[in-house]
């Protein structure tokens, strides 16, 4: 799908500062906000038959019954997401799972810190410190939990004989090209019983 120029210019009218477009009230936020409950209200009117706006059928009684704020966890922070629900509670939305409190894949960041020796104090301080979210102890133990067997058994496993290990130096020197004096790095890495000849990279560093 490709956005247009114009669409562009009209949703950064007033986007003056990086906050005023990536900040906690910023505009990619609100777009992710709004995005999802237009999705969210999509699945809602396939669910149900009919347009948001128009008559349902007359011999249909299970109609749309406002909206309740679901608050969900992910690296934007806190999203309040407003679901729409139905009168007999049969909408099962898939974008957002009934009972579900997290998006962009918070599971996988605490299996990870989990799985990496970190404590569950030791959690919920990283991810407080690096994505702002306030997450309790009880909701890291369900998820470590849920994969505590694949977690012992990764933490266990047997290591191989012999890991490679590969080090590369540099040396800054400056050389002539035509008119004007670079700096390029040059490299030497030593193999096994032997060190490899030097070699110029020609991409100057930053």
């Amino acid at each position: 799908m490709t956005i247009s120029k114009e669409l562009l210019d009209e949703l950064l009218k007033g986007c003056e500062r990086p906050e005023d477009l990536l900040g906690d009230a910023g505009l990619m936020k609100e777009l992710k906000i709004k995005l999802m409950e237009r999705m969210l209200g999509a699945e809602l009117t396939a669910h149900l038959g009919y347009e948001e706006g128009k008559d349902a059928p007359a011999d249909q009684a299970n109609r749309r019954n406002g909206s309740s704020v679901k608050r969900l966890k992910g690296q934007d922070g806190e999203l309040p997401i407003a679901v729409p629900r139905d009168r007999d509670g049969s909408f099962e939305p898939e974008l957002v799972k009934k009972g579900q409190t997290r998006i962009d894949g918070m599971d996988d960041k605490i299996i990870g810190l989990y799985a990496a020796g970190l404590t569950v104090r030791d959690i919920r301080t990283h991810l407080e410190d690096v994505y702002g979210l306030q997450v309790s102890p009880d909701l890291i133990s369900r998820v470590t939990d849920a994969v505590l067997d694949e977690v012992r058994e990764w933490q266990s496993r047997a290591l191989e004989r012999m890991y490679p290990i590969v080090i590369f130096d540099a040396l800054r020197v400056k050389i002539r090209d035509a008119d004007s004096r670079i700096d390029l790095p040059l490299f030497s890495g030593p193999l096994v019983n032997r060190v490899c000849s030097p070699f110029v990279c020609h991409h100057s560093a930053a």
